[in-house]
């Protein structure tokens, strides 16, 4: 049985805990400096969001079932612990940093990792919840011990190579031209192909996590910066968030890339995502979001059109959807692993329709994704939870080495060349993460 106490740590309560060697940090650049280097899990937008230090157990599945094992797992975990929350905002109590492989055939586990400590902040108040097992000290029901961090200084990494993984570019662009043809042929079932390609980054010591999230959190403050069992990145895929019942999602498909200035490009992006592979890409991705959130909500309302979502290096098509979450007959809500199940995988990282479109990106990239373009995220112990798609991201393999993801949806008419440029605008966030290309200043 775990023990759970979540504090409010902001100064406020005179008796709070106090984590931090010196005040509270008000810059992102003095808070990462205070985390260890590894061995954290962390969700992060903007200034908001939640970072768990150390790991107090994992839970894991695999297989077709992962969704469902995962979740008894969790609620058979939730029900046995003794909770005390002072706090009650999104995240406090109980919460687990959840990464699910993409295939029901990944050699990657499926997980949940419960942190010993966790740090939140929202809506300008900053808490701390203290998970222990059944040996904790229970000697004081009212205080949370023991998280004292002070700074060490964030590391730059050098990076040595940068090479081809299991999908070069060669062959990225073989396996676009097959699919496209693919799908132009009259009895082709398939009107999607989402394909990925990756590559292998190794540095000369061992990679600071923490500098890779404070750069992705910079350049990139709206989307979700994630770090969860090694699996980093920054997604702006938001694939289902649950708040007290209610459930949203956005869902991207169709980029422009950008040359200079997103702000100057809007109307080359307007015109460029306009045209017809990318309206009809866009219109397969909330289709399919639709159809497989309908049967575990109610009450469902999804965008009209779509809006563009402005980011550094590129602009996408997106579209959110609205609603509540179904009741079971017990009168028990939906899990948000039952939603992220359901939902899993959108047209927009697998294709259309879904069940063909995963057997043929197997076909065609014979590498196995792991948990890249998986659900990512965290749940509570009170069925809240975020969900992002694991986009723009790397999974560390080793101290000193990473494997970067990125993909396309393929249409008819998609050209291997500008499919390749594409992926390359998607690595391009984490490569400068990396220390590959330019980084932005942390400073602020």
């Amino acid at each position: 049985m775990l023990t759970v106490r979540s504090r409010f740590v902001d100064g406020l309560t005179p008796d709070a805990p106090a984590p931090f060697a010196g005040r509270l940090p008000t810059r992102s650049i003095d808070f990462l400096s205070q985390l260890p280097a590894s061995g954290f899990s962390c969700w992060v937008r903007g200034r908001s969001g939640l970072v768990g230090i150390g790991r107090r157990l994992r839970l894991r599945a695999s297989g077709a079932d992962r969704f469902d094992d995962l979740a008894q797992q969790w609620d058979a975990l939730v029900a046995a612990a003794l909770l005390d929350d002072r706090v009650e905002l999104l995240g406090s109590g109980l919460v687990g940093f959840s990464a699910i492989a993409f295939s029901s055939d990944s050699a990657w586990e499926s997980v949940i990792d419960v942190p010993e400590y966790l740090l939140g902040r929202r809506d300008g108040r900053v808490w701390l919840t203290h998970v222990c097992g059944e040996d904790g000290d229970e000697s004081d029901a009212g205080s949370v011990p023991g998280l004292q961090l002070s700074p060490t200084p964030l590391r730059q990494q050098r990076v040595i190579t940068r090479e081809p993984g299991a999908v070069s570019p060669e062959k990225y662009q073989r396996i676009v031209a097959r699919a496209s043809a693919r799908l132009r042929s009259p009895e082709a079932g398939e009107r999607k192909i989402v394909l990925a390609r990756d590559e292998i980054v190794t540095t000369e010591d061992e990679i600071d996590v923490r500098t890779l999230l404070g750069r992705l959190n910079a350049e990139f403050p709206s989307t979700w910066a994630f770090n969860v069992a090694g699996l980093v990145g920054a997604t702006p895929e938001l694939l289902i968030g649950v708040e007290d019942g209610a459930v949203h999602s956005r869902v991207l498909a169709g980029t422009y890339r950008v040359q200079e200035d997103p702000q100057q490009e809007l109307a080359q992006a307007r015109a460029h995502l306009g045209g017809r592979k990318d309206s009809v890409e866009h219109s397969y991705a909330i289709d399919s979001l639709a159809s497989t959130l309908g049967p575990v909500t109610e009450e469902l309302r999804v965008d009209p059109e779509p809006h563009l979502l402005q980011l550094a290096n590129v602009i996408h098509l997106a579209s959110d959807a609205h609603g509540r979450l179904r009741s079971r007959a017990d009168g028990s809500r939906v899990s948000p692993f039952e939603v992220a199940r359901a939902v899993h995988p959108t047209a927009a990282v697998g294709g259309t329709p879904r069940d063909r479109a995963m057997e043929l990106i197997s076909d065609f990239e014979e590498m196995d994704r792991g948990r890249y373009a998986g659900p990512v995220g965290w749940v509570d112990g009170y069925g809240n939870g975020q969900f992002g798609i694991a986009l723009r991201c790397g999974q560390l393999e080793d101290r000193n080495r990473i494997r970067l993801f990125a993909g396309a949806g393929i249409m008819p008419d998609s050209d291997p060349e500008s499919e390749l440029r594409e992926t390359d605008a998607k690595f391009a966030p984490m490569r400068r993460a990396l220390g590959v290309d330019w980084s932005p200043d942390l400073s602020h």
